[in-house]
């Protein structure tokens, strides 16, 4: 069952392969679109994030790459409560911290999550063949740092 939608000014971290052109293109587009200030972000390759996901057990270094072949957002961050977000269901709390019309895409909730994530999954295994693989992490530029974790 997917979680009741959270308030949409819930800060929420958006931890992303910084190698790949599709995450960075998202990341590009909601530093664009983030009106609220909501996302920040991390590359799943930082320390930042690598700590954040240990704390999941998850591990993005791991010999098994479908472990963490996925977008993970992260809410209420550091506290007892923080909550891990995957695959569709972490598309779904992105769009849900967009707001506006963009909440429109949440009917795609009404799918159930094992299509949603199916679908997540072949882009996922495809996203570098499609969408390109970049050599190293994009570093962002002054006025976007502040939104980064290091």
């Amino acid at each position: 069952m997917t979680p009741p939608a959270a308030s949409k000014d819930i800060p929420r971290i958006v931890l992303y392969d910084g190698l790949c052109g599709m995450c960075d293109g998202l990341v590009q587009f909601l530093l664009r679109h983030d009106k609220k200030g909501v996302f920040q972000f991390a590359p799943q390759q930082g320390e930042a994030a690598k700590k954040i996901l240990s704390r999941h057990a998850l591990d993005p270094a791991s010999p098994n790459p479908a472990s963490i072949e996925t977008i993970c957002v992260i809410e209420d961050y550091d506290s007892p409560s923080e909550r891990l977000h995957t695959k569709s269901d972490a598309v779904m709390r992105i769009v849900d911290g967009l707001g506006g019309l963009w909440t429109l895409a949440l009917i795609v909730r009404m799918l159930p999550r094992f299509l949603r994530d199916a679908c997540y999954d072949v882009i996922a295994h495809n996203r570098y063949r499609i969408f390109g693989r970049r050599k190293e992490c994009r570093i962002p530029s002054p006025e976007d740092q502040q939104k980064f974790l290091s």
